[in-house]
C-alpha cells in the first residue's frame, strides 16, 4: 500500500491527538515567517526613503521624530525654523545637496508637503500624466493618493489644515483649491503618499493665520523664489557670500531641510554651527539604526516566544507519535508478519510525521498572511504604509527545510522502536 495514504489514513483516526500539535507549528512558524517579512520589507523600505539623505536640519526636539516626520512621514513634525537661520548650514561648503520640506495640511488624511522639483528628482519619480508643478497650488501627487482619492488630472480639492483632520472639516478647512497638474508612477517611495506642491503654496495657505511682516509682503512680489536649495555636483554651489545676503524669503519657515553632505567632515562641522539656535541636525544613519535595535529587540522577543512554541509543537508531535505507536503495535506487527520489511514501517512513522508537519506548514503560511495583511491594513488606516502580502523571502525555505528535518528528528525514537519491533512477542502478547 502506499505509504503516504496509509500515513494519512492513520492521521485521519488520531486528528484529535495530533490537532494541538499541527496548530502549534502553524502558529510558531507562522509567527516567525510573518516577523521575517515584516523585517524584510521595512529594511527595504527604511533603505529606500533614505536614498542618500545624511542628515536632517529641523526644529530641535527628538532627533528620532524629526526623521520619521521628514524622511518618512509617518511623526508629526517638530517645529519650524526660519529659512535665515538655515542659511548658515544649507549653503555650507560640506553641503551638497539641501531640499527644503513644509507641510502641516492634508487632503483626506494624506499629507501635502511644500517643496522644489529636486525632491522628486532626488526619488526619481517619473509622471505617469500631466506635467511638473510650476504655480502655486499645483499639484503633484502619488500613485496611492491618486488611486486611494479617485483624483484625476486637472481634477481640484481642498486641503485641510493639520495631518490627520477628516474631509469636510470646515474649522480647520483651506478655502483656495488645488489642481492636480501631474500623477506620478508608483515608486515604491515615500512619494507614492504625499501630495507635492510648490513650498510657496504652504506658505500662502497659512498667511490668514500669521501676523503680517514687511518680509511676507515683499515675498509677493516678482522677487518672490522658492526657499534657497542647493544642487549636486559641486559646479552648482552657490557662493557663500551670496547666499547669505539678505533675501525676502528670509523671514520664511519651512519644516525642515534634507541634506546630502559633500564631505564626512560634514557631520563635525554642521552641528557647531547651529548650537546657539532652536535648530538640530539629525542624522539618518545614526536614528535609523537605534530604530532598527529597538524594532529588533522586540521581534527577537516575540521570535524567541515564537521558537519556544515550535518545540512544543514538535514534542507534542512526538508525544502524539509515540502514543499512536503504544495503540498500533499489533497493527504493525501484523503488517510485518504480512511481508512489509522493518524498513517500511520504520518508513511509515517517519511519513506520518513528516505529513503533520507539511500540514502545519501549509497553515503557518495562510497565518502568517493572514497576520501580515491585518498588520498592513491597520498601518495604511494609521501612516499609509502597506505591506505586500504575497511577498517571499529565502528564509522561509530554509525555515521550511528545518521545521521537515525537526519532524524527521521528532519522530526517530517512535520509528526505531517500531523498527526493532519483536513481531512474535507483540502477537502473542495481543
Amino acid at each position: 500500500m502506499n505509504l503516504i495514504l496509509l500515513a494519512w489514513k492513520n492521521i485521519r483516526h488520531q486528528w484529535l491527538d495530533t490537532l494541538l500539535g499541527v496548530l502549534l507549528l502553524a502558529f510558531g512558524l507562522g509567527t516567525i515567517s510573518m516577523l521575517i517579512l515584516i523585517e524584510k520589507q521595512s529594511s527595504e523600505q527604511f533603505n529606500r526613503n533614505i536614498k542618500d539623505i545624511d542628515m536632517v536640519l529641523g526644529a530641535k526636539g527628538s532627533p528620532l521624530q524629526l526623521i520619521l516626520a521628514n524622511v518618512y512621514h509617518v511623526d508629526a513634525p517638530t517645529g519650524n525654523i526660519k529659512i535665515r537661520d538655515a542659511k548658515q548650514v544649507i549653503y555650507n561648503p560640506t553641503v551638497a545637496m539641501a531640499i527644503p520640506l513644509a507641510y502641516g495640511d492634508n487632503f483626506q488624511q494624506w499629507r501635502i508637503v511644500g517643496t522644489d522639483s529636486n525632491y522628486a528628482q532626488h526619488y526619481a519619480m517619473k509622471l505617469r500624466e500631466g506635467i511638473a508643478f510650476k504655480e502655486e497650488y499645483d499639484a503633484n501627487i502619488g500613485a496611492d493618493v491618486a488611486k486611494a482619492t479617485g483624483l484625476k488630472l486637472g481634477d481640484t480639492f481642498l486641503s485641510t489644515h493639520g495631518l490627520d483632520q477628516t474631509e469636510n472639516d470646515e474649522e480647520h478647512a483651506h478655502h483656495h483649491a488645488y489642481r492636480v497638474v501631474g500623477i506620478f508612477e508608483k515608486s515604491g517611495s515615500v512619494i507614492d503618499r504625499l501630495i507635492l506642491t510648490p513650498v510657496e503654496t504652504i506658505w500662502h495657505a497659512h498667511e490668514d493665520s500669521e501676523p503680517a511682516s514687511t518680509e511676507t509682503e515683499e515675498s509677493n512680489d516678482s522677487t518672490n523664489s522658492a526657499p534657497p536649495m542647493i544642487k549636486k555636483g559641486p559646479m552648482m554651489m552657490l557662493r557663500p557670500a551670496k547666499a547669505m545676503a539678505p533675501s525676502p524669503n528670509d523671514n520664511k519657515e519651512v519644516t525642515a531641510y534634507l541634506i546630502k553632505s559633500r564631505m564626512a567632515m560634514a557631520q563635525m562641522i554642521l552641528p557647531n554651527l547651529i548650537k546657539e539656535t532652536n535648530m538640530q541636525l539629525a542624522f539618518t544613519a545614526i536614528e535609523v539604526n537605534r530604530l532598527s535595535q529597538n524594532f529588533g529587540l522586540g521581534m527577537d522577543t516575540v521570535k524567541a516566544v515564537a521558537w519556544v512554541i515550535i518545540g512544543l509543537s514538535f514534542f507534542s508531535i512526538f508525544i502524539s507519535l509515540f502514543n499512536s505507536l503504544k495503540k498500533r503495535k499489533y497493527e504493525l506487527a501484523l503488517m510485518r508478519s504480512m511481508g512489509a520489511s522493518p524498513f517500511k514501517v520504520f518508513a511509515l512513522i517517519i511519513t506520518e510525521s513528516l505529513l503533520l508537519v507539511s500540514t502545519g506548514i501549509i497553515f503557518s503560511w495562510l497565518f502568517s498572511r493572514i497576520g501580515l495583511s491585518i498588520l498592513s491594513h491597520q498601518l495604511n488606516n494609521s501612516f499609509h504604509y502597506t505591506m505586500n502580502v504575497n511577498d517571499f523571502s529565502i528564509q522561509e525555505v530554509y525555515l521550511t527545510i528545518a521545521a521537515l528535518l525537526f519532524g524527521v528528528i521528532a519522530a526517530l525514537v517512535p520509528a526505531i522502536n517500531a523498527y526493532k519491533m519483536d513481531i512474535s512477542k507483540t502477537l502473542a502478547h495481543e
